[in-house]
């Protein structure tokens, strides 16, 4: 399997699949790569290098004690992409990739990409704070927390088969293999790096981040996205980021990279073709 050495000598396993302009593809928590692997298998068929890494601590990159922040995180994203050379870039984030994405921007700059993508993202900032009254009150993760200590089987169980999926809700139709997939990965994580990536994504501030995007930039998210809200992530991300193209999937939630494959690998390659 193919890694690359982080400046920290940490070991980051990634896949590079295809030919061509090259799009990477940063994952959600406490996923890997192969969530991605929908998208990246339609863009490789579809004449794109696409490229998609575990981040530190999750799938088969090596579970460091210390880096499970942003910074270092968004550092190791550029490791990978200065190790392969990789210029035109187009960087797609989802849910926590999505601040690595925008992390990545805001620590070394854009003049390596082309166009910039926001999946289902966390930025500009989930947690609620005195400057973001309409964000996510911290007792939502305090309690995924709690529920990682107590039993984090358990806990990436009751996430893929409610919220993440919309599982949840009436009608829905998530199968129980989608589901396991994202318990797999989820406990292919460290438990460390999991615990810490929580903090990660949600009380990281994206604001000053996001201002330093100045390439064309997509914002996709569901308008039912019980993880990430809607008002808290896309449409604030959007409204944030100069000249963004926002694209609503209506009643979607979360995990669109599964449950809307076909609507978002469509959307991704006109993007990319535009």
């Amino acid at each position: 399997m193919p890694f690359i050495t982080a400046a920290d000598g940490a070991q980051i396993h990634y896949k590079d699949w295809g030919q061509g302009r090259p799009v990477v593809l940063s994952h959600g928590w406490p996923l890997n790569a192969d969530s991605w692997e929908t998208q990246q298998l339609f863009l490789a068929t579809h004449g794109y290098r696409a490229i998609a890494h575990d981040r530190r601590g999750h799938g088969r990159s090596e579970q460091t004690w210390n880096g499970n922040e942003m910074n270092t995180y968004a550092d190791d994203l550029a490791t990978l992409i200065d190790t392969l050379d990789l210029r035109d870039v187009t960087l797609v984030g989802f849910s926590t990739g999505g601040g690595e994405v925008a992390r990545y921007v805001g620590r070394h700059g854009t003049a390596r990409l082309a166009q910039v993508v926001l999946v289902s993202a966390v930025p500009p900032l989930m947690l609620k704070t005195d400057d973001n009254p309409g964000g996510v009150p911290i007792e939502v993760f305090d309690a995924i927390r709690a529920g990682s200590l107590a039993d984090r089987s358990q806990l990436y169980r009751d996430l893929a088969d409610g919220p993440f999926f919309g599982n949840n809700r009436p009608g829905a139709e998530v199968s129980q293999g989608v589901r396991d997939a994202f318990w797999r990965q989820s406990l292919q994580a460290g438990h460390r790096n999991a615990y810490e990536c929580v903090a990660a994504f949600s009380a990281t501030d994206f604001r000053p981040d996001l201002d330093a995007v100045d390439v064309p930039t997509l914002v996709i998210h569901g308008d039912d996205d019980q993880v990430v809200p809607f008002e808290v992530g896309g449409k604030a991300s959007a409204a944030r980021i100069k000249n963004a193209t926002l694209k609503v999937y209506p009643g979607a939630p979360h995990g669109i990279t599964d449950t809307h494959k076909e609507q978002l690998g469509t959307d991704l390659l006109d993007f990319l073709n535009s």
